[in-house]
């Protein structure tokens, strides 16, 4: 049961990554490869504050999220005026940059040793120790998110976001800046990202820089290529079915390193076979 639980909080917190990035590239149209770092700044602004000054989880929380979202609104700046690939490589690239300064910036995250003994969560005396609590918060954070991009989609905002993804040069001579427009839902899904990666610092109580590459960061995109673009629902449905699926390599006998290798190999197969009989996805209203 555990080891259930386990896979439950693993699949919200991937879900809510899906959520987050599906605003960006699902709604707005904008290929995003640097989420994972976003993921890591949460993660280890929850564990520099709560190891080192014990602030509340949910305050430091807060801070991770204000701290992704001045980052991706800096990346942002800079980026998003760029045409559609010099942009995507501009997001690989601060990817890099960023996982090299967790990498090497050892006097705040402890390099490649990471950062361990972080606590869990603790609301008016009562901690979510057990995995059970802990499942539960994490699905009131799945619930709040979804709901949120829920209002994001159906606003005027949202069908602004949409309009871009079909054709921005349309929407700029209504008289709307897409500049704008991209650079505030790039903000937010940033934001979303850090909140997941609160709760995996958090939950795991250790977490070091090779969490948050490039790959994990093209493993994020592949969960919104499978759930559909446009689909918060596909979003959560992928998550589960990319954190579940590879499971089953555990029980088949193979060696560690084998297992991680055929993880990668599985993923891949997948987005095949996706991109030639579903282009859509699972539940997405546009194609890819």
């Amino acid at each position: 049961m555990e080891y259930l639980i386990h896979i439950a909080v693993l699949a919200c917190i991937y879900g809510i990554l899906g959520i987050s990035l599906n605003l960006v590239m699902g709604e707005t149209g904008l290929i995003s490869v640097t989420h994972a770092a976003f993921y890591g700044l949460g993660a280890y602004a929850v564990a520099f504050l709560l190891v080192g000054f014990g602030i509340n989880f949910f305050l430091a929380t807060l801070a991770g999220m204000i701290l992704a979202s001045g980052v991706a609104f800096a990346i942002g700046v800079v980026f998003l005026r760029l045409k559609e690939v010099y942009y995507v490589l501009g997001t690989v690239g601060s990817n890099v940059i960023l996982f090299s300064v967790l990498l090497n910036w050892n006097s705040v995250t402890r390099g490649p040793l990471g950062i361990g003994g972080i606590p869990r969560p603790e609301i008016f005396g009562f901690r979510f120790s057990e995995n059970e609590a802990f499942l539960l918060l994490v699905l009131a954070a799945v619930a709040i998110t979804y709901a949120i991009s829920v209002l994001i989609t159906r606003s005027s905002f949202g069908r602004v976001l949409n309009a871009i993804r079909e054709d921005e040069d349309v929407v700029s001579v209504f008289g709307y800046s897409v500049y704008h427009y991209k650079l505030v839902i790039f903000t937010i899904g940033a934001a979303f990202a850090a909140l997941a990666g609160a709760f995996l610092a958090s939950y795991l109580t250790y977490i070091s820089p090779f969490s948050f590459t490039v790959v994990e960061s093209i493993f994020i995109l592949s969960i919104v290529v499978l759930g559909g673009l446009g689909s918060g629902r596909g979003a959560l449905i992928a998550a589960g079915i990319l954190v579940i699926t590879p499971e089953a390599l555990r029980f088949v006998g193979f060696t560690p390193d084998i297992a991680a290798q055929m993880r990668q190999v599985l993923y891949g197969l997948i987005l095949i076979l996706l991109m030639l009989y579903r282009p859509q996805g699972l539940l997405g209203r546009f194609r890819i």
